[in-house]
C-alpha cells in the first residue's frame, strides 16, 4: 500500500505539471495521427493489389498494428519520461539522492513521472483494434483474452529498456543503443509472417519483437497457441527478475558523484 500511495503522489504531480503546457497535447495528438497514418498507409501498400500476408486477412494485419500503436503509446506514457533519465541521473550525479531515498531505487526510476503525451496513441491503437475485430465479428471475450499477453508483451518491453537504461553506469552515453532498440521494434508493425525465416527466429528468439505484437494479436484473433501463450508469460517474468537482478549487479559498479 505503501508503493501505491507512492506511485498515486508521483503520477498526480507529474500530470499537473504537464498540464501546465496543454498546448503539447494537441502537438503530441498531430502527430500520433500522422505516425499512425504512415503506418496504415505502408500496410495498405501491401494490400492494395489483392496481396496478403500468409494467413493474415486486412482486418487481422490492422490488429496487430493495432497492438504495437497501443505499446507505442505506454512507452511514450511511461517509459521514455523515466527510463531515458536514468543516464541523465549517473552523468548529473542525482541517483546518489535516489539510492538514499527509503524506496526501491528501480522503483523510483521506473514510475516516478508519466507523460499524458503518449494518450493518443492508447486511443488510436485501441480504436484501430476494436475496427479491426468489428470488421471481423469479434466477441468482447476476444478482446479480454488479449490483455494477458498484452501485459506480458508491455512487461517484455520495460525489461529490455530498463536493462538498457542501466547499462548507463558503465557506458554513459546510452543514447544510441535506445534508438536501435525502438528501430528494431519497429518490425512489430506487421506480421512476424511478412518477414524472411532468418529474421522470424531473429525477431522471436534473440530479440523478442514477436511476443510484443503478433502473440497478443493471435490470441485476439482465438488462433493463439497455448504454448506461444505460456511462453510470453514465462519470458515476461523471466526478463522482469534478470532486469533486477541486473540493477542489483550494475549498482556495485556505481561510483557516487559526491564521493
Amino acid at each position: 500500500m505503501r508503493y501505491w500511495t507512492v506511485l498515486r503522489l508521483f503520477w498526480s504531480t507529474a500530470i499537473a505539471a504537464e498540464l501546465e503546457y496543454r498546448i503539447n497535447f494537441a502537438i503530441a495528438f498531430l502527430s500520433s495521427s500522422l505516425n499512425l497514418t504512415g503506418s496504415l498507409f505502408g500496410l495498405f501498400l501491401f494490400y492494395r493489389t489483392g496481396y496478403e500476408f500468409e494467413g493474415w486477412t486486412w482486418p487481422e494485419a490492422m490488429i496487430v498494428l493495432g497492438v504495437f500503436t497501443l505499446l507505442q503509446g505506454f512507452a511514450a506514457t511511461c517509459l521514455v519520461p523515466n527510463l531515458n533519465r536514468i543516464v541523465d541521473q549517473v552523468q548529473e550525479g542525482t541517483l546518489d539522492f535516489v539510492l538514499l531515498k527509503p524506496i526501491s531505487s528501480q522503483f523510483w526510476l521506473s514510475t516516478r513521472t508519466v507523460s499524458p503525451w503518449g494518450v493518443p496513441d492508447l486511443i488510436f491503437g485501441g480504436a484501430i483494434i476494436l475496427y479491426g475485430g468489428s470488421q471481423l465479428h469479434l466477441h468482447w471475450f476476444d478482446y479480454g483474452a488479449g490483455v494477458l499477453p498484452l501485459l506480458c508483451g508491455a512487461m517484455i518491453l520495460y525489461s529490455l529498456w530498463f536493462m538498457l537504461g542501466a547499462m548507463s553506469i558503465w557506458f554513459v552515453k546510452i543514447y544510441n543503443v535506445t534508438e536501435v532498440l525502438r528501430g528494431l521494434l519497429e518490425a512489430g508493425r506487421f506480421p512476424m509472417v511478412a518477414y524472411p525465416a532468418t529474421y522470424r527466429l531473429l525477431f522471436t528468439f534473440v530479440i523478442p519483437v514477436a511476443f510484443l505484437t503478433t502473440i497478443p494479436a493471435e490470441v485476439i484473433l482465438g488462433r493463439g497457441e497455448p504454448i506461444w501463450l505460456w511462453g510470453s508469460a514465462g519470458l515476461a517474468i523471466a526478463l522482469l527478475a534478470i532486469a533486477h537482478q541486473f540493477w542489483q549487479f550494475a549498482l556495485r559498479f556505481y561510483t557516487s558523484a559526491s564521493s
